[in-house]
């Protein structure tokens, strides 16, 4: 017996809809503000008003609609869920936004992509017993794995999202656990999903390029009645890694869904999404220290080509993912809304990883005189991680009802609600045998000169070869890993305005959290279990000063609590009987910033000072997963710059800032203390800007670029170990033609620098190289 394995991949994908024709590329031209009237207890910001105008083409009498569309001024943006109704403009908390014209033009794919124009957002794959791949991020430094919502609900799945089904992307920085519940200690990532709209859309793309990259997508949004509509999105993708060997991802997806009583008081919006997955995870390469230093460096800074491979033919992460949700919102009158907002999903995956690791003596020999003999132990320090199939399910509801009304001269926003959560884990674990190899626990390979081929090396079935599953310190070596955890919430929060240029909002949410963890089989039969039940409370204050529609000055304080055991689907479980008792990590943030409005809406300034403390932290073995200290206290503090718009007509530009001075400033390890946090960057900023000739004309062309950029980071708590600093030149130009059709050109890492994409306690991940997509697109 084998074990079971996900063969996929195919087609079709990405790009979002306009919700309404358009024939050009003028629909990235700069909005025309003006002033909405305020919703009652609230305060609005001017919001640009779509004006459209008639081109007629010198080449025919046939006249068209040119849109004119708000550009890339995220302070217009919405965050996508009811929990937080405001724009961005008026959210008293930093906020950036992927917007989707900007996912447009950079022919973004998933949301790694999107988000490498989010500063302070680092991705980490998270090591230990068991592995953990998909999309695992940091903001600030801090871990955010468990912190991935689409339009307000946890997507709790551990895969690699493409954005074929994203209409925008924000991300709302620091602790927010009164709206999200646990967890957010950086901050939280809410995907917007696209979903019906009144009127009939139809698009789709095809892209090609490096990479033997090969992607295609539809979007069909058709009215049907007065107030139905359905909307289908799909995507198929098939593409190699541009500067890795090996490394490939083929994948399809496809989003269906439908909304009734659109433009009416109750709406139904059911939404079902299929992802399947078929790739090789990518653990990078070791980090090496030269005889003479004490800093630790990729081995790719010392000659190792980047292009170096260290996994075997064994090698696989196969994921299938099932969504299904369903978002209903009544209002009643003018004064109270009702929202409910159900999701149930299923998640399966095959992951088998090798996780290479080059020891002193590889070191040594590498600087010696021979540095072929170097060689990489590929199964790490406890012979892991090992492949494993990880069937898990969960479902969540939240109810929220937002109230509106006047006490005398005073007026109320009130949100309140409840939110219930369960989560299920089931992973059934395989070991390798290596008799093969001697005997011994090692599948080695040259450093220089990897090979996937492991003569040897055999895979088992359940059950075979269990003497050679990881011992989990604590747990023994088990077969099989049950992980369960059940949240009940309930949150409330009221938005008072004392005068109509000053308000301010106090809220709270109370949590129970109830988890627990076994495993049995192989060398632990008769099994352990560990649980416990953790309630939290998270209050927050905002103070928001509005003396007019496009100035808001605020000051926010805020709390989040991360309990023990929080990640159960993407990190291997921590609970066993030392650890029990823990009390959850608590996070505070400070904050103060402004929000600007100009040149009539068209353009959107931010910036913003913070504190973020973090008490409580648990400290992770990054070979073991052991939990080793639950007393440390970490703080990051700086500030936080964004603009965005449209400058001159047919000029936009997006870019951010964000300077942060991030330090362990207590720890049972004095060593560590006054040291930085692993992954937090000093600096780091994104910049995109593009220029649109002759827009409303057949010669019409767009050309832009930008670029990332961000400080080298510790990869260790004592500040040992490095990775540079990453510098990547995009750009693009583009063509609309025949009214409905687009071409264009993307280039990718222009100066072929060699960057780093994923960071690990021990090794990187080389990003790609310099790459190019053509892309052709069509919009009804």
């Amino acid at each position: 017996e084998t074990p079971h394995r996900h063969g996929v991949k195919q087609h079709h994908n990405e790009k979002n809809h306009p919700s309404v024709k358009t024939n050009s590329a003028a629909a990235t031209n700069a909005p025309v503000a003006a002033p909405v009237p305020a919703t009652k207890g609230a305060v609005t910001a001017a919001r640009p008003v779509n004006t459209d105008t008639k081109f007629i083409s010198p080449n025919s009498n046939t006249e068209s609609l040119v849109v004119h569309g708000q550009g890339m001024n995220i302070l217009h943006e919405d965050l996508g869920f009811s929990r937080m109704p405001q724009d961005v403009m008026h959210t008293a908390q930093t906020v950036n936004v992927v917007p989707k014209l900007l996912m447009e033009q950079q022919n973004v794919k998933s949301l790694d992509e999107a988000l490498r124009n989010v500063p302070g957002i680092t991705a980490s794959v998270g090591e230990g017993e068991g592995g953990m791949s998909g999309d695992q991020f940091l903001i600030r430094g801090f871990q955010a794995q468990n912190d991935i919502y689409e339009d307000g609900l946890r997507d709790f799945g551990v895969y690699n999202r493409d954005s074929f089904d994203y209409d925008h992307v924000t991300v709302i920085k620091g602790p927010s656990s009164e709206v999200f519940g646990n967890g957010t200690t950086g901050g939280a990532i809410n995907n917007v999903t696209k979903t019906p709209h009144l009127g009939n859309s139809y698009g789709g793309q095809f892209s090609g390029g490096s990479g033997q990259y090969y992607r295609g997508t539809l979007d069909v949004n058709q009215q049907i009645g007065e107030s139905t509509a359905v909307r289908i999105v799909g995507m198929g993708n098939e593409n190699n890694e541009v500067g890795r060997d090996y490394v490939y991802s083929h994948r399809w997806g496809i989003a269906p869904s439908i909304a009734f009583g659109l433009g009416k008081p109750t709406t139904l919006t059911l939404e079902y999404f299929h992802q399947t997955d078929n790739r090789i995870p990518d653990y990078g390469v070791p980090l090496l220290t030269k005889p003479g230093t004490s800093i630790a460096r990729p081995a790719t800074e010392f000659g190792v080509s980047r292009k170096n491979w260290y996994g075997t033919s064994y090698d696989q992460d196969d994921s299938n993912v099932d969504m299904l949700t369903a978002h209903l919102k009544h209002e009643l009158n003018s004064h109270i809304s009702f929202y409910d907002d159900l999701r149930g999903g299923m998640y399966e995956r095959y992951f088998s990883a090798s996780q290479e690791a080059c020891d002193s003596t590889c070191n040594a020999e590498f600087f010696s005189s021979n540095p072929e003999a170097a060689v990489v132990d590929r199964r790490g320090s406890k012979g892991g991680p090992e492949p494993y199939q990880q069937d898990d399910w969960s479902v969540q509801n939240v109810f929220s009802t937002i109230a509106k009304f006047n006490t005398g001269s005073v007026k109320h926003q009130i949100i309140a609600g409840w939110d219930v959560e369960h989560i299920y884990d089931r992973r059934t674990n395989y070991a390798y045998n290596y008799n093969g190899l001697n005997g011994t626990k090692t599948d080695t390979t040259s450093l220089l000169h990897p090979s996937a081929n492991a003569p040897g090396l055999l895979l088992g079935g359940v059950g075979q070869y269990a003497s050679n599953l990881v011992d989990i310190s604590g747990v023994g070596s088990a077969l099989y890993k049950t992980g369960s955890a059940t949240d009940v919430g309930a949150f409330f929060s009221d938005q008072v305005w004392f005068t109509p240029w000053f308000s301010a909002t106090a809220g709270f949410r109370w949590d129970n959290w109830n988890s627990h963890y076994a495993a049995n089989g192989g060398a632990v039969a008769q099994g352990v279990s560990y649980g416990q039940n953790q309630g939290t409370f998270n209050p927050t204050v905002h103070l928001m000063y509005t003396p007019n529609e496009n100035v808001m000055v605020y000051f926010n304080w805020s709390q989040s609590t991360t309990p023990l055991g929080l990640y159960v689907t993407n990190s291997s479980e921590p609970l066993k009987s030392s650890t029990q008792g823990f009390k959850p990590e608590r996070s505070s943030l400070y904050e103060i910033g402004a929000k600007y409005n100009a040149f009539r809406g068209r353009m959107g300034f931010t910036v913003s000072a913070f504190r973020l403390e973090k008490g409580n932290a648990m400290l992770t073995d990054p070979s073991t997963g052991d939990v080793t200290s639950s007393s440390d206290r970490q703080r990051n503090q700086g500030f936080e710059l964004s603009a965005s718009g449209e400058i001159l007509k047919n000029w936009n530009v997006i870019a951010t800032y964000a300077y942060y001075d991030a330090t362990t400033v207590a720890s049972l390890t004095a060593a560590d203390v006054g040291k930085r946090i692993q992954y937090a960057p000093k600096n780091s900023a994104t910049f995109w800007t593009t220029y649109t000739i002759a827009p409303a004309s057949p010669w019409n062309v767009t050309f832009g670029g930008g670029l990332t950029w961000r400080n080298g980071v510790w990869l260790d708590a004592a500040n040992t170990e490095r990775v540079p600093s990453t510098v990547e030149w995009d750009a693009m130009i583009s063509h609309s033609f025949l009214k409905h059709w687009k071409v264009a050109m993307n280039g990718y890492n222009l100066s072929n620098r060699l960057n780093y994409s994923s960071l690990f306690s021990d090794r990187v991940t080389p990003a790609i190289g310099r790459s190019f997509l053509f892309n052709i697109s069509a919009s009804y």
